[in-house]
């Protein structure tokens, strides 16, 4: 069951036609949260990223889109696939109507609320082989639609492509500076002694929602010292860790990129604090 602003419809019935904006033109935005047991991860990170995500799109933001509504929307969803007492994966889609060319004729939107089970209610780390490598056919724009989640994803899919033929686990992507981003599916971090460092936005990395908490519990920490700094490529054979951190899996850690492998120690640190954060909502 999906949610279609605010009516919980079955999986297979219709929704779109062929002239939805987000078929045609990509134009939307998503959020993928995770939930609980009656608790949304991080909710009011994920809320106003949105919100402004949608400001800076000029789609118009509809009254009833508070921060309230939209978790009983959530909720609701959840409750009618059965789902309230697990762990749970929310893909929130919020798209322009249909209507116009490049140019749409209406700024109004519509939303999808879809859910699926997830197994483990909390963040976990995956100690298995976790081997990445650099995606340089096409580069990450340095400018602020690059911080947003949108569904203009073709770069990361065809990254995603690139690694599955090639054997990888994931792909570290590169900006037009040929600095090294994020991966396919979330933020980079690298760990070199007590230093954790991470791009900047201003690189075109994606405002990430575990990057800023995760920054945000380091750089409180008396234990490392965070950087936001540019990353080469050069350095990712020089430090003493990577990991990935998107809202889902929480930080997962890079076993291997081409002869230099990596242990977790840090990574696996900083989940229980993560998890800790997660559950207080702070």
């Amino acid at each position: 069951m999906v949610n279609s602003n605010g009516e919980i419809l079955a999986d297979d019935e219709a929704i779109f036609t062929y002239n939805n904006r987000a078929f045609k033109y990509g134009d939307a935005l998503f959020e993928t949260v995770r939930y609980v047991n009656g608790t949304l991860f991080f909710w009011e990170d994920h809320y106003f990223r949105l919100m402004a995500s949608m400001r800076i799109l000029r789609m118009e933001i509809p009254m009833e889109f508070t921060l309230e509504y939209l978790e009983e929307q959530i909720k609701k969803t959840i409750t009618a696939n059965e789902l309230e007492n697990g762990a749970v994966r929310i893909r929130l889609s919020v798209y322009r109507n249909e209507g116009g060319l490049y140019t749409p004729s209406t700024n109004n939107v519509s939303y999808l609320i879809e859910v699926s089970s997830m197994k483990s209610p909390f963040f976990t780390i995956d100690n298995g082989t976790y081997e990445v490598e650099l995606f340089k056919d096409f580069y990450v724009n340095k400018d602020m639609l690059s911080n947003l989640k949108t569904t203009n994803k073709l770069l990361h899919v065809v990254a995603g492509v690139y690694a599955q033929e090639n054997g990888y686990a994931n792909c570290l992507l590169v900006n037009t500076d040929k600095k090294v981003v994020e991966a396919i599916n979330g933020n980079l971090f690298l760990v070199k002694g007590n230093e954790v460092k991470t791009p900047p936005l201003s690189d075109g990395c994606l405002d990430g929602i575990i990057r800023k908490n995760l920054m945000k519990l380091i750089a409180a920490s008396e234990e490392f010292d965070l950087v936001e700094a540019s990353i080469s490529p050069f350095e990712l054979q020089k430090v003493d860790e990577l990991f990935i951190t998107n809202s889902i899996i929480g930080i997962q850690p890079i076993s291997k990129y081409r002869k230099k492998e990596y242990n977790g120690t840090v990574a696996k640190s900083l989940v229980g604090k993560l998890n800790a954060k997660a559950r207080i909502g702070v």
